[in-house]
């Protein structure tokens, strides 16, 4: 048996849900970036099927699918998600230890900013 014949089960027989290989899926399934990309949301409906990618000596990677015409419209943005984004984003560009708030965000890596984390470094 191939790799693509393990991925393809349009019934559902041995995965439990339709399951096809990666890039054949029918139309009127769209994963949810897919969805997104519509200006759509899956909306609390169940996954309607799945995308195999066989790898080697690996778990395969799985995308799942929503069906197109029972996805809900996105939700606006209001102006206190605005709000909150913007003092989200404004604390991650700002250094905890000299509280300069950079153009870019921290790395989570080091904490706080370049400057802070390697003083010796500096000419």
């Amino acid at each position: 048996m191939t790799a693509w014949a393990k991925c393809f089960d349009p019934t559902g027989a041995r995965y439990g849900i339709p399951t096809y290989p990666w890039r054949y899926a029918p139309d009127g399934l769209a994963t949810r970036r897919q969805l997104r990309a519509r200006g759509l949301r899956p909306g609390g409906q169940p996954i309607a099927g799945q995308a195999l990618l066989p790898r080697f000596r690996r778990a395969p990677l799985v995308a799942y699918f929503y069906r197109i015409d029972l996805a809900k419209p996105v939700r606006p943005m209001t102006s206190r998600k605005w709000g909150a984004l913007a003092l989200a984003m404004h604390a991650r560009r700002t250094c905890p230890k000299c509280q300069i708030t950079y153009s870019y965000c921290i790395p989570p890596s080091l904490g706080m900013c370049v400057l802070c984390a390697y003083p010796d470094d500096q000419n």
